[in-house]
């Protein structure tokens, strides 16, 4: 057994129990509760499992789970930014990639390599893993809004438009679930909890 490997994956599983302390703005269905990083990571690897038949193209479901599992790891040194944020530079691709190398880097090389490998995959978005992983990952916050009256849409003042920009990504990993989404965005704003 190598113990200096063991060391180091030890160490990296120390470091990233932090996600669970990064705050984000949208709140747990049907609460008052924001949800934390590591919440919102763990729920979209299930929406994947369980949504993977949705996909537009033949994906590698392991993949798509370890991008979602992975992908706000960088937030624990770049920290959260909120979607619809209008000041806030939402592609500070340097900071997350330096992130990505240190909490990465703390594994074994070969487990680094494949985990920021995988970690970059998922921001260039241009696979069908990465595209359904993205897919997820606007799909979780829209569910949440609904079930909140409006959620972070009515306490930013987040009109359709901007919704319906940032959600398209759905589209890019699946037609049905953006159907589905974009209904839903129409729906909001019927039911009044979205403004347009």
């Amino acid at each position: 057994m190598n113990f200096e490997q063991l060391q180091k994956q030890i160490d990296f599983i120390h470091e990233i129990d932090k996600i669970k302390y990064i705050q984000r703005r949208t709140r747990l269905f049907n609460s008052d509760r924001t949800e934390n990083d590591a919440e919102h990571s763990w729920h979209l690897a299930l929406m994947a499992i369980v949504l993977s038949e949705h996909s537009d193209q033949k994906i590698d479901l392991l993949k798509v789970v370890k991008m979602l599992l992975i992908h706000d790891l960088v937030e624990i040194d770049a920290g959260d930014v909120f979607l619809y944020d209008t000041v806030v530079n939402h592609t500070n691709t340097e900071a997350e990639l330096a992130a990505a190398r240190r909490i990465f880097g703390l594994l074994p090389s070969e487990q680094a390599n494949e985990l920021i490998s995988v970690w970059e995959e998922f921001e260039a978005g241009e696979t069908a893993e990465s595209k359904f992983a993205r897919a997820m990952d606007r799909m979780e916050p829209l569910l949440q809004n609904r079930s909140n009256s409006g959620g972070t849409w009515k306490e930013f003042n987040v009109q359709y438009d901007k919704v319906v920009e940032k959600k398209s990504v759905i589209k890019h990993g699946s037609q049905v679930l953006w159907s589905y989404a974009k209904k839903l965005i129409d729906q909001s704003v019927e039911d009044g909890i979205l403004q347009k």
